[in-house]
Formats: C-alpha cells, structure tokens, sequence
C-alpha cells in the first residue's frame, strides 16, 4: 500500500444517491431490539442487516404471514 494516494482527479459516483435512500420508518421495539442483537453478533450494523433482510424478502418475492 501506498503511504499517500492522490485524489485530486477523481470524480464522484453519479449513481451513489440512487442506490439507498433515507426514509423514517416506525419498527416495534422488539422487532428493533432482534435486529441489533443479530447485528453486534455479526459485527454490522443493525441498519444494514434490516436493509439486507429486506432486499432478500423483495428478491424472494415473499409474502407476509397474515395472523
């Protein structure tokens, strides 16, 4: 590795604000408190693990269990 990197042409990722966006979201303290237990235990932070699970209900096409 280099100890120093020159930056001073690169250019941003256009792409970068369309891949998340920020949103406000209301989720049950338990549901919340599951997800940052998994999260420390994995090392991640609790966020991206929702996200993640999210993103693979959405590619799985999955259903709610409606009770």
């Amino acid at each position: 590795m280099r100890k120093n990197y020159d930056f001073s042409k690169s250019v941003r990722n256009p792409y970068a604000r369309r891949m998340k966006k920020q949103i406000t979201i209301r989720i049950d303290e338990a549901a919340i408190g599951y997800f940052k237990a998994m999260a420390e235990e994995r090392g991640i932070p609790y966020q991206s693990l929702i996200n993640w699970y999210l993103v693979e209900c959405a590619n799985g096409k999955r259903q709610p269990k409606w009770t």
